[in-house]
């Protein structure tokens, strides 16, 4: 049995196999789309088998439209494939709606019994046509009848938009509007080419071409109609590394036959020279056609471009929100603040470990915790160096195992080699809060081999931000905490000061009293010489406490006469410090006494830690452009913690009541005001030893 097409269907068949090949193209990435971007239910299964056999269909079409190669049993078995895919998908969803208040009126019996009755008959005269001749059909009633029949089809899938629009509720409909303006777009199209056909009893050949073309419009309609509706999705997995290939390859072929063409129009367009424009032209495309695929950076870009719009979320958000505040807040665990943002990071990994550098305004980044990782040789890192910088511009994770095979991405950039030798060493994490670099995190790798995405890396960069947060918080309110003890310390001090005035006034008082009393020299010279003493420590201690709230000037001071007279007010106690000079004699930008009493400060404490049997070594080198003081002591020594956490902390003391906790601090910023820094390493029963450096006044570098 054969149709009477219109005499045009014999012309311009590539502008059927144009239309059709974009409809099959169309419905196939629909079909891709709800086997990758959703995840699943029956309803999604129901979907995506009518994107197929729409795609399948609309194939076979546009071969068709090239050489009729296919015979017309199997064509009209595919437009009735094609209804019965679409008609399951709409029935799927009304049954859904029976269990509603809105659908109770619904019934998909008549609908079943009619498209049973509709298939059955479309199938016998589309497949037993000279059965039916011989009955005593004619060729044309048959077609007539052909036609008549998927026009009541085209109705009945009508009329199945019409139940599911109007059984909707009023506010779902937004989710199924675009739905039925897609499937009701398809099948009014239907309607009209058969209907059309039936009148004039052909079929015209621009609504037959133009059919492909208008199946391809309302795929993005279909597209956002399951876009909402995430239970329309289908829960068939496809490998990224799958979707990577095939759309590398994809991609390679549309280049290939762009070039291809360009080349084609090359030769004949270009005259003499166009076989050896098209061959240069072909090689030069092929070069950049292997530079592309071979290049890492385009090839992670990609990567992440697919699993963004091709794939659904790995992690449940809210739970992983949940989770790294009650880890930061501390809310399942009083551990130290800065444990506590590696651990909240690490989770996301499942990483059994890391490791935290802070900036604390010196210059330098400092480790200032461990979790869970043993001890490793490795120091501060230099504000101003490249790694920071990249990390605080690019706001990257960077992966430790991966950086010798991603030289194209990073470069001539440096990397520490002690962060290679830390064992099991995977990530550096930047602690980025604002547009600063706060800190930065190393992840220990985890015992299961995990396959970072976009994904891992985002949720990761997000809460590193929010622990820079919680970091930045934490220590405005330590310094919050130490200004107001220093408030309170200077209150305290104005009384002491008022005090020791009246005492002071007093003790002069008496010292000028006494000489009228030279009857006993003896009880008379004594009592002159206590209250001398007296009245001169009273200044000292006035003027110690003056400093500590104004800066005192300075000036150029060598420091070996202060570090000898400081040694020697100290050798009547045991152990008795030894003072060693190496080098030319040095000067710096200081207020000698003050200085001399932070030095002295310094080498009490090792003197107090250091039993009599032990030594206190004090050395002072001299460099270029800084001097070296270094206090060698085989004291009791220090663990990590203590270093970290309380060394330098004011009002923190170790000696009870009889210490105020501020000399160390003092010291410190003392050394911090001059341009120097203070460095120290102890362990416990293995002494001590402090690194001052402070840099050399201008005239002592010039000479």
């Amino acid at each position: 049995m054969q149709y009477r097409y219109d005499e045009r269907m014999t012309e311009s068949v590539s502008i059927g196999f144009l239309s059709y090949g974009l409809a099959s193209a169309f419905f196939l990435g629909l079909t891709v789309l709800l086997m990758t971007a959703w995840r699943g239910r029956a309803k999604g299964a129901a979907l995506a088998v009518a994107s197929a056999v729409t795609a399948a269909w609309a194939a076979i079409l546009a071969l068709q439209a090239d050489d009729k190669r296919f015979p017309i049993w199997l064509i009209l078995d595919l437009e009735l494939l094609r209804v019965v895919a679409w008609a399951g998908f709409l029935m799927v969803l009304l049954r859904t709606m029976r269990h509603s208040a809105a659908g109770k009126e619904i019934s998909l019996r008549w609908a079943l019994l009619t498209l049973a009755v509709l298939g059955s008959t479309f199938v016998i005269v589309a497949n037993f046509p000279g059965t039916l001749l011989r009955l005593g059909l004619t060729l044309k009633s048959l077609v007539t009848l052909q036609t008549l029949l998927s026009v009541l089809l085209a109705v009945l899938m009508l009329m199945l938009v019409e139940q599911l629009y109007r059984n909707t509720r009023p506010d779902q409909r937004w989710g199924i509007k675009f739905l039925c303006l897609g499937a009701g777009g398809m099948f009014v199209y239907d309607f009209y080419l058969y209907a059309d056909a039936l009148l004039f009893n052909r079929i015209d050949a621009d609504i037959w071409f133009a059919r492909g073309a208008i199946n391809a419009i309302v795929v993005p309609f279909l597209a956002v109609a399951a876009k909402r509706n995430p239970d329309w999705s289908v829960e068939v997995f496809v490998s990224r590394r799958f979707l990577l290939y095939t759309t590398t390859l994809v991609g390679a072929g549309v280049y290939l036959i762009a070039m291809a063409s360009a080349g084609y129009y090359l030769r004949y367009h270009g005259g003499e020279w166009g076989t050896v424009l098209q061959m240069v032209f072909l090689v030069g495309a092929g070069l950049v056609l292997v530079v592309l695929m071979f290049s890492g950076h385009l090839r992670a870009k990609l990567k992440v471009f697919l699993s963004t719009h091709f794939f659904s979320y790995k992690y449940d958000y809210r739970d992983e929100w949940t989770r790294l505040m009650r880890t930061l807040s501390g809310a399942d665990d009083t551990s130290p603040m800065y444990q506590r943002v590696i651990r909240g990071i690490a989770e996301i990994l499942e990483s059994p470990g890391g490791a935290l550098w802070m900036n604390r305004d010196t210059g330098r980044f400092d480790l200032v915790q461990r979790w869970n990782i043993g001890e490793f040789d490795g120091g501060s890192l230099d504000a101003q160096a490249p790694l920071l910088h990249f990390l605080e511009t690019e706001e990257w994770v960077m992966k430790l195992d991966e950086y010798d095979d991603e030289q194209e991405f990073y470069g001539d950039l440096h990397v520490p080699e002690w962060l290679f030798a830390i064992p099991q060493a995977w990530l550096v994490v930047p602690l980025i809060y604002g547009q600063r670099l706060r800190g930065v995190v190393l992840l220990m790798k985890p015992k299961a081999n995990i396959k970072l995405i976009w994904e891992d890396m985002d949720l990761v960069k997000l809460a590193a931000r929010q622990g820079a947060a919680y970091l930045a918080q934490h220590e405005a309110a330590q310094a919050l905490a130490d200004a107001r003890q220093f408030e309170a310390f200077n209150r305290f001090s104005a009384f002491v000061v008022h005090d020791l005035k009246n005492l002071i006034a007093q003790l002069s008082l008496v010292v000028r009293n006494a000489e009228r009393h030279r009857g006993n020299p003896a009880f008379v010279d004594d009592a002159i010489r206590t209250i001398s003493h007296s009245v001169e420590r009273m200044n000292n201690l006035m003027q110690h406490l003056r400093s500590s709230r104004e800066e005192m000037a300075g000036s150029p001071v060598e420091l070996a006469g202060i570090l000898r007279a400081v040694v020697d007010d100290r050798t009547r106690r045991e152990p008795a410090p030894v003072f060693v000079e190496v080098g030319q004699p040095v000067a710096v930008h200081a207020n000698g006494e003050r200085l001399g009493a932070v030095l002295g400060h310094l080498i009490d404490n090792a003197q107090e830690a250091t039993p009599k049997d032990g030594s206190v070594e004090v050395k002072l080198t001299g460099g270029t452009d800084t001097a070296l003081i270094e206090i060698i002591d085989t004291g009791a020594g220090m663990d990590e913690t203590f270093i970290r956490d309380r060394l330098f902390r004011p009002f923190d003391s170790t000696k009870g009541l009889t210490g105020m906790g501020i000399g160390v601090y003092e010291a410190r910023e003392y050394v911090r005001s001059l341009g120097g820094s203070i460095q120290v390493t102890s362990k416990p029963r293995r002494g001590t030893h402090f690194k001052i450096t402070i840099p050399l006044a201008r005239d002592a570098q010039s000479e």
